[in-house]
């Protein structure tokens, strides 16, 4: 470093010196001028202070022992500050205890200097402040960048969370009812997402006396893009306009019928073929029901086997799996048709609640299902049976993990005609 005119260039512009004595601040002024710094002076630490509190500098080089507020106390003063801006504080003084030093860095001084003031070790410890208060300059701009970046992070996440809330409050209207009677027999639904939205769906409709249709859907993944998937699935299948629903024909320009479940999942697996750029598929159960019979025609395209509930006690699960809807094209789909008795029930459900994980790591899979069931209280029906179901699915799962996946429910309560 260059001893005549050299300009310490970088953080360190503004010198702020503190002495009483006139004759050591014009010594001080004398170098930090020659070596190119802006200096700004003061005789005591009350007057300093004022000077901070209309700009702060870069440097401090303060006298420790001062009339009225000493170099210490305006040490403490300046560090208490609001201002985010940072100064290097150095403290000149005739101490060199240990004690003493560690009391002026607890005060918040970053360096001493012993007079009197060696010129060559003043440049050194304002060349150390400098590296030093770069640094932390540097530091505070990426904490500013981070902080505002982490702030519009928040509002951006803001927007979606109302977005996504919105979103749920137009997915739940795909479900608008989750229990309805049909004649003597009630088909009940569960729908409970692992996230704002999800990709489960249930629904029932009927076109006239004794004939229903109930399902159970599964869309591949999680999110938006299945949540949009079940919105469409929605129309597929509404419940209120019946010319757009697959699971219905028109006859003879006079009434809807149900078409067979097989014909449904083919046409259903034709579409979602024919639209290009779409790779979600999904799995389904789904049933329709001649009430006065009690005859059911069942098509289960890669879904959860449904579980038949007997009267007299006795659980089966049935149906041959199949391949879902959506992930192979023109394939065959296959219908199996039972009768059921009178209080008989028949539950159709996710695999979020066999894939469910247990405390100890595993899943809770169909046995553990058929546990779940006979918790349930015998005299139990409807939508309090399908809610006590899940509420002692959430007793057993993992509490660390929660839920992972949706989880959902069709119950069909058959009473006869």
């Amino acid at each position: 470093m260059d001893n005549e005119d050299h300009t310490v260039a970088g953080s360190i512009r503004r010198v702020l010196v503190v002495d009483d004595s006139r004759l050591q601040r014009r010594i001080l002024v004398a170098s930090l001028k020659k070596w190119g710094f802006e200096v700004v002076e003061a005789e005591s630490g009350e007057a300093a202070m004022e000077i901070c509190q209309a700009e702060t500098p870069d440097l401090i080089l303060s006298d420790w022992m001062m009339p009225g507020m000493n170099g210490l106390e305006f040490c403490r003063a300046f560090r208490a500050r609001s201002s985010e801006d940072y100064a290097y504080f150095i403290l000149l003084t005739s101490k060199s205890e240990k004690n003493e030093v560690a009391e002026g860095l607890d005060a918040g001084a970053d360096d001493f200097l012993t007079k009197p003031v060696s010129s060559d070790e003043l440049r050194a410890r304002i060349s150390a402040g400098e590296r030093i208060l770069r640094m932390q300059r540097e530091l505070s701009e990426k904490n500013r960048i981070v902080s505002e970046t982490l702030g519009e992070l928040q509002r951006v996440y803001d927007a979606i969370d109302k977005d996504l809330i919105q979103a749920r409050k137009i997915q739940e209207s795909l479900v608008p009812e989750l229990s309805k009677t049909f004649g003597s027999s009630t088909v009940s639904l569960l729908l409970k997402p692992c996230g704002h939205i999800g990709g489960d769906l249930v629904g029932m409709f009927s076109p006239g006396v004794n004939r229903i249709g109930f399902y159970s859907i599964d869309v591949s993944g999680h999110g938006i893009t299945s949540a949009m998937m079940t919105a469409r699935l929605g129309g597929y299948l509404s419940s209120n306009y019946f010319d757009q629903n697959v699971g219905m024909e028109k006859r003879f320009n006079r009434f809807y019928a149900l078409r067979q479940p097989e014909e449904v999942a083919s046409l259903l697996n034709a579409r979602l073929i024919a639209d290009t750029g779409i790779e979600e598929y999904f799995t389904m159960a789904y049933c329709i029901a001649d009430l006065r019979s009690g005859v059911v025609k069942m098509v289960q395209a890669g879904h959860p086997h449904p579980l038949l509930l007997r009267k007299n006690g006795e659980m089966e699960f049935i149906g041959k799996g199949g391949v879902p809807v959506g992930l192979v094209p023109d394939i065959g789909y296959s219908q199996e048709e039972f009768t059921m008795e009178r209080g008989d029930r028949l539950l159709l459900f996710s695999d979020g609640f066999t894939e469910a994980r247990l405390e100890g790591g595993s899943m809770l899979e169909p046995e553990g299902l058929l546990e779940l069931v006979g918790k349930c209280g015998s005299g139990q029906s409807g939508k309090e049976f399908l809610d006590d179901l899940y509420w002692h699915l959430t007793q057993v799962m993992s509490k660390e993990h929660g839920l992972e996946d949706d989880v959902s429910a069709t119950l069909f309560e058959y009473q006869g005609p």
